[in-house]
């Protein structure tokens, strides 16, 4: 009789850890599909704002007349392979190469498709920033359950690692300045 109750125990036990071990690990997974997708998103408006930049190189070289590349910072993250952290630092970098173009030469600022893709950095800067807090919110929630007990035994076997957070820089300066 002691033996099926301590077998019914242990049942209940191997139970109540299973339970726990697939909810933890359905929670971890479900943040890392959100935090996939906003990183997707984010890497979308970042390769957009590249392209915005890499189109002025080609207006600023047509409207000066210099041969080669104009933005250097462009020129540089064309030849790498960055990750979305990375190529958003490299992105400002280029963004403010960009700024100070269009002080040094204001007719650029009476030419059109100068003047719409300075319009879409701008707007995009609202983008960007939204979509960096979203996924430092997720990639909060997920660092917290690889991190915290008791989900942290359940990570540490699956080799689920903490995950970086974006700096949201405070840019305004520079975008303002753009307008």
């Amino acid at each position: 009789m002691v033996i099926l109750y301590i077998i019914f125990v242990l049942f209940i036990v191997i139970g109540l850890i299973s339970i726990f071990v697939i909810v933890t690990l359905d929670n971890i997974k479900s943040n890392t599909v959100r935090l996939n997708e906003a990183n997707a998103n984010i890497e979308a408006t970042l390769n957009k704002r590249f392209d915005l930049l890499n189109k002025s190189n080609d207006i600023i070289r047509d409207f000066t007349q210099k041969e080669g590349d104009i933005l250097e910072t462009i020129a540089n993250i064309r030849s790498q392979k960055l990750n979305n952290f990375e190529l958003d630092k490299e992105l400002y970098k280029a963004i403010e190469e960009f700024h100070n173009y269009t002080e040094e030469n204001a007719l650029l600022k009476e030419n059109e498709d100068y003047t719409k893709i300075e319009i879409q950095l701008i707007e995009s800067e609202a983008e960007i920033v939204a979509l960096k807090k979203y996924y430092n919110d997720i990639a909060t929630k997920y660092n917290e359950l690889v991190s915290k007990f008791p989900s942290v035994i359940v990570a540490k076997i699956k080799d689920y690692k903490s995950k970086e957070l974006f700096v949201i820089e405070d840019h305004l300066d520079l975008i303002n300045s753009l307008k």
